[in-house]
């Protein structure tokens, strides 16, 4: 992969706000599916099947889900939360944790489901758009794309 210059990725990540494919029917079900849900074990799975979906929909290399029952990655200052970490992706994996940052509370299932497509949406980034995947907002354009898609 070519290594593009930060200003030229951040302005090619912002002329792109669609994702370039359809869903199939089985991301549509999986979808659905995933918003009904609450267990490591159904999310874990069914997951794994969507992102196998959405990754021969976009005609890229699979990535691998891990979803652990652990709290959320966050940081307090003056005794509040100031930051989570829902999820992230690196190199072809993509983490979850799947309870919430202070509680200890399975995710919402909405929540749970836009982290995973944010992750995901940074593979597509990286491996068919070829980018160095960052928050443009082109990024979150592509994302809202994909979501409509799905019928989120």
């Amino acid at each position: 992969m070519s290594i593009m210059r930060p200003d030229a990725n951040y302005k090619k990540s912002n002329k792109i706000t669609v994702v370039k494919f359809s869903v199939n029917q089985q991301s549509l079900k999986l979808t659905q599916f995933l918003l009904n849900s609450s267990t490591t074990a159904s999310r874990q799975k069914r997951g794994e099947q969507l992102l196998d979906e959405l990754c021969d929909c976009a005609r890229i290399d699979i990535v691998k889900l891990k979803i652990s029952d652990t709290n959320q990655y966050h940081k307090h200052s003056g005794g509040r939360v100031v930051y989570k970490q829902y999820g992230y992706y690196r190199g072809k994996y993509i983490y979850i944790q799947n309870l919430t940052a202070v509680r200890g509370q399975i995710l919402a299932p909405k929540t749970f489901v836009d982290t995973l497509l944010h992750e995901w949406l940074h593979h597509y980034d990286t491996y068919h758009l070829r980018l160095n995947s960052i928050h443009t907002k082109g990024f979150y354009l592509r994302l809202n794309d994909l979501k409509l898609k799905l019928g989120i």
